[in-house]
């Protein structure tokens, strides 16, 4: 099985539910241990969590990371189909097209001596839970290394920042009134809309840092009303922000907190994820996907969060990097197939000489 048709595979199981991640969780254990690999799971909110290792415990380590949920999709999106270089489908650029490079990877490394080479795979990296997360429970089960690549999409660049995570629900207040006099009331939904747009003014949404030019700020829920002829007195909002690495969450809530008529009921956070670029897993990253990138491969930032955080956070240097395709979370997600096979080649180029890279 190549690539392509091990990631047809996976886009297969409609892994925006628990039992859809389940089951695709079920037949990578299988594919696995087919290929003479030990896997073995745990759970984390009852939702596995894959482990499978191959070379010496002793060689040095490095640790490939994934996630099989993907964000919700209509059901045709579960029908992984090919036009030209485009495989398209929910998860095939955010990242079971990158999951499959690094099973084959994994397995194609069973007889080699000079790296302990490791693939954990978890299920819930597209949630809004902020504690008992997978990769969190991967670390603490001590899954770790001298370094780790999460395969996130990142058109074969290094990614060495991603923005951090503030999540805050707001509750707007307003007044009713009779639907036919408006002018009477104060429409609670209405003025939503203006605090969200006075938040991408606040000056936190202006700043930029090396490699963002701002950060993101998201409306991505609204709630209100209760009468189609009742003036809503009351609404509430999520507002996803992805703020810089230099920025402080804290003062971004401040400022939110300073708008007229609007109170923070609940907050979601995620640390941002920064590797130093000269670091020498950095460097040699970037030498092994050279030479199968169609321009220059570079340390980049990416917008999104990652969990890499759950490695940093254990002391071990963590980047993102991942195949080139485009359209995740939308309609037309999709990855290129000929850069599947440049991504399992920069990978395997990788392992073969990532002991040189590990201090003595």
């Amino acid at each position: 099985m190549d690539e392509v048709a091990l990631a047809e595979r996976l886009i297969a199981f409609d892994t925006a539910t628990p039992g859809g991640v389940r089951r695709a969780a079920e037949f990578v254990g299988g594919w696995l241990e087919s290929n003479d690999i030990e896997a073995r799971q745990i759970e984390a909110r009852g939702l596995p969590v894959t482990m499978a290792e191959v070379g010496p415990a002793d060689a040095p380590t490095l640790v490939m990371h994934g996630h099989l949920d993907v964000v919700p999709a209509i059901q045709d999106q579960f029908k992984p189909k090919i036009e030209g270089d485009r495989l398209l489908g929910r998860g095939a650029y955010d990242m079971k097209g990158a999951l499959a490079v690094m099973m084959l990877v994994l397995r194609d490394a069973r007889e080699q001596d000079a790296v302990r080479l490791r693939l954990g795979i978890v299920s819930d990296e597209e949630s809004e839970e902020e504690e008992d997360r997978g990769s969190d429970a991967l670390v603490a089960d001590g899954f770790v290394g001298d370094f780790a690549i999460t395969g996130e999409p990142t058109n074969l660049q290094v990614g060495v920042q991603a923005k951090g995570v503030l999540a805050m629900r707001l509750a707007i207040g307003g007044r009713s009134a009779h639907g036919a006099t408006p002018w009477l009331g104060d429409n609670a939904i209405v003025k939503a809309v203006e605090v969200f747009r006075g938040i991408e003014s606040l000056p936190f949404a202006r700043q930029s840092s090396r490699l963002f030019d701002r950060p993101s700020i998201n409306l991505g829920r609204i709630v209100g009303g209760d009468a189609l002829n009742r003036v809503p007195d009351n609404c509430v909002m999520d507002v996803d922000v992805r703020f810089l690495p230099e920025q402080d969450p804290e003062e971004i809530l401040a400022q939110v907190q300073a708008l007229p008529d609007t109170r923070v009921i609940a907050t979601f956070r995620r640390p941002p994820a920064v590797v130093d670029d000269d670091s020498p897993f950095v460097e040699g990253l970037c030498r092994a996907a050279s030479p199968h990138h169609p321009e220059q491969v570079m340390s980049v930032g990416r917008d999104g969060a990652s969990d890499a955080v759950s490695f940093l956070g254990a002391g071990v240097p963590a980047v993102e990097f991942g195949p080139i395709g485009d359209g995740h979370h939308g309609p037309e997600e999709w990855v290129s197939v000929s850069s599947l096979g440049a991504y399992r080649n920069a990978l395997e180029d990788f392992v073969k000489h990532f002991p040189g890279m590990v201090p003595a």
